[in-house]
């Protein structure tokens, strides 16, 4: 999570080191630290500072003490050892021939420390980079040459990390490495430059190379050098920066969750296809193959629907979506707390389970009650063969495919298909729909894919969006009926990736206390897909407004008069109201993740998080 900055030219390196870490606090506060070239004697001057960079800023004048034209910087988030001037990068050897800073985890560095320690190297601080410097200078040692000393390193390295790199008998050469941790290199009229993220150096140039897993950078004051592990030259192509800081990766998927996000059309389409069949009055849905007859159907009086997390949303949204189409009464439990409630489950009823790992332990714990009290379960899952798919009476699988990201999208939204084809047909079934109105929903179902794909051209405004606010301290959603359920999967999308606190709250609960938390400046996101609702939310963020509040709001196509209250409008296509889900979701998910982008945070495995949580 630590922020790096380097710098080799012309003017005096430490005030351009301060002015890029400013812009990347936010990876890091626990200490900060310049570490500077001192071409009058030779040396590497070191200076360090714990807490907040403005400590180092009034320690150093704003870098105007600290002389010399190369340097790395660093801003920490304590990983091992705690924060302290000890703790802080950069790291070097004990006759300071290397001194380095780093961003990510080594985690074999005990392995690394135990043979060092026998080489004869000394350790000062309780981090694992020490290990990481000194065993750069072993092989340094060993060959004279840094670029074979940073390879033998990287060879024998296991975790992740982005290396800045100064060689005391270099002085007019600065190095960087990285293995899944980001690092960039910029190519300034002024001199060149490394950084983890691009806001750092767009004060000095918006021409910048990517480096990729397992190359190293050599820069000088005028030149840009690239290899591979192998100590092969690499040609690269630069990259010119012509938006915001995060639209440097709009060129590719950067992370699994960008990719997923945008393979969401596919995964609905194929979901939805697996479950319509033709017939003679056109498409229908068809889930007889998994043992969901027609007959078996039209009898179910209750559904229970039980999961976790984002599925879990699912089901609330799924709650709203049955209960208006087919009128059948739907209660939707968190699984770790079903069974604490000693449910009383009634006959003619339905338990519905819903997991994309088919593993959740809270989940199979339902799962075997419902059993227990003889009620039949219906599990919707993404992988085959699972526990809960294989002890469940009846199985609907999603279509979504691997999905790599801790924090769920496409899986979440082919949850969501499949509780709309259950609903679809339950209400046809029960005779509460006429074929005119079965048909209708169909057609809708068919045409999401591209509605959704639509949604997603949004991403451009969303990210600009998602600038303004990487530092936000808190987030509040609110909405009416379904939209309070679009509510809680988009703060969830918040929480989990971008770690800024956001609560989804139903708009007509503010006046009964929640309105108290919002301040001048707060950022409101309000969800108005639902028409007979509009007017009602619509004066709930006029309130939080009066209260001081910036608001965000999320609608369909058509409602332009939403910009007479909200300062920032989002629009997504006009859909059937009850499917309003699988669109006004993605604009919140694309905010979550370029939140977290911007925030430098590891978007696909999140802190403290797992993909399946396979114990209670």
């Amino acid at each position: 999570m630590c922020g790096i900055v380097g710098y080799i030219g012309k003017e005096q390196a430490a005030p351009i080191l301060l002015a890029g870490l400013k812009k990347l606090e936010y990876r890091g506060y626990d200490s900060a630290v310049l570490a500077v070239r001192d071409e009058a004697t030779g040396g590497i001057d070191v200076v360090k500072a714990k807490g907040r960079l403005h400590v180092l800023e009034e320690k150093t004048n704003g870098g105007r003490s600290v002389p010399g034209s190369c340097g790395i910087g660093h801003t920490r988030w304590a990983t091992h050892g705690e924060p302290s001037e000890t703790n802080a990068h950069p790291h070097c050897t004990d006759d300071c021939s290397v001194v380095l800073v780093h961003n990510g985890i080594i985690e074999n560095y005990q392995e690394l420390r135990e043979k060092l320690l026998k080489e004869g190297y000394r350790f000062h601080s309780e981090t694992d980079t020490e290990a990481a410097v000194n065993l750069i200078d072993f092989y340094y040692k060993k060959t004279g040459n840094p670029l074979e000393g940073i390879a033998g390193a990287m060879l024998r390295i296991r975790g992740s990390y982005a290396f800045g790199i100064l060689f005391r008998d270099f002085p007019d050469r600065l190095y960087a490495a990285r293995k899944d941790s980001p690092l960039i290199v910029g190519k300034g009229k002024a001199g060149n430059l490394i950084a983890s993220d691009v806001p750092a150096i767009l004060d000095q140039t918006r021409s910048v190379y990517y480096l990729e897993n397992m190359e190293i950078a050599e820069l000088t004051e005028q030149e840009l050098r690239f290899y591979n592990i192998d100590l092969e030259p690499q040609e690269k192509e630069a990259s010119e920066i012509t938006w915001e800081a995060a639209a440097a990766e709009k060129g590719g998927y950067a992370h699994f969750m960008i990719k997923e996000i945008h393979e969401q059309p596919r995964a609905v389409g194929d979901t939805i296809f697996a479950y319509l069949k033709e017939g003679e009055s056109g498409m229908a849905i068809r889930l007889a193959d998994a043992g969901l007859t027609d007959e078996f159907l039209s009898r179910v009086e209750r559904i229970y629907i039980v999961a976790c997390g984002s599925a879990y949303h699912v089901g609330v949204a799924g709650k709203y979506v049955i209960e208006t189409l087919s009128g059948i009464s739907v209660e939707t439990d968190l699984a770790s707390e079903f069974r604490y409630r000693n449910p009383r489950l009634m006959k003619n009823s339905l338990v519905v389970i819903i997991s994309q790992s088919g593993e959740t332990a809270d989940s199979l714990a339902a799962l075997r009650l419902a059993r227990e009290q003889g009620v039949p379960v219906l599990s919707i899952v993404n992988v085959v063969g699972s526990s809960i798919a294989r002890e469940s009476d009846y199985v609907l699988y999603t279509y979504a495919g691997p999905e790599i990201s801790v924090a769920t999208t496409k899986a979440y939204s082919a949850q969501l298909a499949v509780v709309y084809l259950l609903a679809v047909q339950c209400a046809g079934v029960q005779g509460v729909l006429s074929k005119e109105r079965y048909g209708e929903l169909i057609r809708e179902l068919l045409a999401l894919p591209s509605q959704m794909e639509t949604a997603l051209e949004n991403e451009e405004r969303i990210q600009w969006f998602a600038s303004k606010y990487i530092n936000a301290k808190d987030i509040f959603l609110i909405g009416r009926g379904l939209d309070y359920a679009i509510g809680l999967e988009g703060s969830l999308k918040m929480k989990e990736i971008s770690y800024i606190h956001s609560e989804a709250y139903a708009a007509g609960e503010l006046k009964h206390g929640t309105i108290s938390l919002i301040e001048e400046g707060t950022l409101v996101l309000g969800i108005l897909t639902q028409p007979e609702l509009y007017e009602k939310t619509i004066s709930n963020l006029v309130e939080t407004k009066s209260r001081g509040a910036y608001l965000m709001g999320i609608t369909v196509n058509g409602n332009y008069g939403i910009e007479d209250t909200v300062d920032f409008a989002v629009y997504v296509p006009k859909t059937d109201p009850v499917f309003a889900a699988s669109v006004a979701v993605i604009p919140l998910q694309l905010m979550g993740y370029y939140l977290s982008v911007l925030r430098g945070l590891d978007v696909d495995k999140p802190r403290n998080l797992a993909k399946s949580v396979t114990v209670e």
